[in-house]
């Protein structure tokens, strides 16, 4: 990416885009494409040192980690997962007013003796015992939900990674509980699935976040403003 322009990282698809775009809109910096807008990379309407790019929430972290992006938008809850490295590099500039949603703990409801990590602890001991394995833990989120359990005395348990749909992961075997991000907690519901009590890992939004690489780029700070106030 061009070093003498200001390069913006949103997310290329959902209410996350709509709302990014949105924002830009209302900074009086309106997106344009030169073949289409299914274009992954955009321009701004009378500000020729800026593009816009639209990737996967988590590459926008890692772009802006090594300072190939200077701004982007993007979810609490994926820098907070990210490698020390990546997190290192990144500034959190302001907390925005949407993409709410909470990271949350959650199991089948047939587990009748489950509803704390308190009972996890148990329920994992005895799992280890009977199954001669570790309780196996689904995730798109596996550094929080470590880090969540750890903190909790929970440590008889391994992380399975989500590729797709992690609700799924207790109907098909593949986990005895998941940790997933969640606003309304209805697809959980109707997937048979429940939260445990103190189960609430973090609660995120989305974010602009600064690169601390690109810090001395010319326009910058004057564009965060522009983007913070």
């Amino acid at each position: 990416m061009s070093k003498e322009i200001i390069n913006i990282g949103c997310v290329s698809k959902g209410r996350l885009k709509i709302q990014s775009e949105q924002l830009l809109k209302r900074k009086k910096l309106k997106i344009f494409f030169d073949r289409g807008d299914r274009e992954l990379i955009g321009k701004v309407k009378g500000r020729p040192d800026i593009s816009v790019s639209f990737m996967h929430a988590r590459e926008i972290l890692d772009q802006l980690s090594i300072g190939n992006l200077d701004i982007g938008i993007s979810g609490l809850d994926l820098l907070k997962d990210s490698e020390a490295n990546v997190q290192k590099n990144i500034k959190i500039e302001k907390k925005l007013k949407f993409g709410f949603a909470n990271l949350i703990l959650a199991c089948r409801k047939e587990f009748i003796d489950l509803f704390t990590t308190l009972d996890l602890d148990e329920v994992a001991e005895d799992y280890k015992k009977k199954n001669k394995s570790l309780l196996k833990i689904g995730t798109k989120y596996p550094n929080l939900t470590r880090e969540f359990l750890y903190s909790r005395g929970v440590t008889n348990f391994t992380i399975v990674k989500s590729l797709g749909s992690t609700e799924l992961m207790c109907a098909m075997n593949t986990a005895q509980l998941i940790s997933d991000i969640t606003s309304s907690g209805d697809t959980l519901k109707q997937n048979n699935l429940r939260i445990l009590n103190d189960g609430e890992i973090l609660k995120s939004q989305a974010c602009i976040f600064s690169s601390k690489k690109s810090k001395k780029k010319k326009g910058l700070k004057s564009l965060i403003r522009l983007l913070t106030k």
